[in-house]
């Protein structure tokens, strides 16, 4: 992507991904089908105002595969003038299974202060491959990463070693881990993360069990709605609150496994839009705007 936009400084030093929950924001669409940037920027205002810890653009929620080069644009724009306006930390997804063009779009420097990027997908480079290529881009990127761990969707599995060893290297600032559910491996990697490397939560369902073990906050999609309960579940892990931590996790999983009983963020535009948050519910094909059921049970559990 050709950024065009002055980036933010920042040195190749280890920095601290702030704990708590960022919002992978949506892309909301005109009637039309451009970008409703009025609409994108009330968004990002309320999570903040809520207490969100972050923003992040053009991650899958935003449906980033099927934006234009110059949608892309408006999006990191839009994103970056609220952040800068609340003083707010702002992650934008970049990257791809091709590490040469990664690195190129790295290192034309995105306004963030870190870029989200996923584990090579598809071509299931193994674990030193994996490796190979977060050596690569974190020596070439201007802004730390938070490498974007998905195996459902990348076909690629980790295990903790390969992880701790991704996560020691410099310039390398975070996960987003976002294995389905919380097994083994993943209570092994919490009990012994990467020195100053924070992990964050992916999967909104486990986001309390991953806090409970340890996880620095989540990335979290459904956090678009009812934001505030979301950063009271971190506060309250957090603060050893371990009744309320469980109360409001076993509310929130109902909640984020409503929005998530259709593809991502089909029910999620839906909610937004019945709320009147958002012009209209549309996504991109090959995505399909959710079902008038799922969307009035996810409006129900709110």
């Amino acid at each position: 992507m050709n950024w065009t936009y002055r980036p933010c400084a920042r040195s190749l030093d280890r920095m601290t991904i702030p704990g708590g929950i960022h919002v992978p924001l949506i892309t909301p669409f005109t009637a039309g089908g451009a970008v409703a940037t009025d609409a994108l920027a009330a968004l990002a205002r309320d999570v903040l105002a809520a207490g969100a810890a972050g923003l992040v653009a053009l991650g899958t929620t935003a449906e980033h595969a099927t934006l234009t080069e110059a949608e892309r644009r408006v999006v990191v724009e839009v994103c970056a003038t609220v952040a800068l306006a609340h003083d707010a930390f702002l992650t934008v997804g970049a990257g791809s299974n091709d590490t040469r063009a990664t690195a190129t779009a790295l290192t034309e420097a995105p306004p963030a202060a870190a870029a989200l990027v996923p584990v090579p997908y598809f071509s299931r480079p193994g674990e030193a491959g994996v490796l190979a290529h977060f050596a690569h881009l974190a020596a070439a990127s201007p802004v730390p990463l938070i490498v974007y761990h998905i195996p459902h969707r990348t076909g690629q599995e980790l295990s903790p070693a390969a992880l701790r060893a991704i996560g020691g290297l410099p310039n390398v600032a975070g996960f987003k881990y976002a294995a389905h559910g919380v097994d083994a491996a993943t209570v092994a990697l919490l009990g012994d993360p990467p020195p100053d490397c924070a992990i964050l939560a992916g999967e909104d369902a486990v986001l309390a069990p991953m806090l409970a073990l340890g996880a620095a906050g989540g990335i979290v999609a459904t956090a678009h709605l009812a934001t505030a309960r979301f950063v009271d579940l971190a506060a309250a892990w957090e603060n050893g609150d371990a009744a309320l931590a469980r109360d409001l996790g076993h509310r929130l999983a109902r909640l984020s496994a409503a929005v998530f009983a259709e593809p991502n963020p089909a029910v999620l535009k839906g909610v937004l839009h019945a709320q009147g948050r958002i012009p209209t519910p549309d996504v991109r094909l090959p995505l399909l705007p959710a079902s008038k059921e799922s969307v009035q049970r996810t409006l129900d559990l709110l």
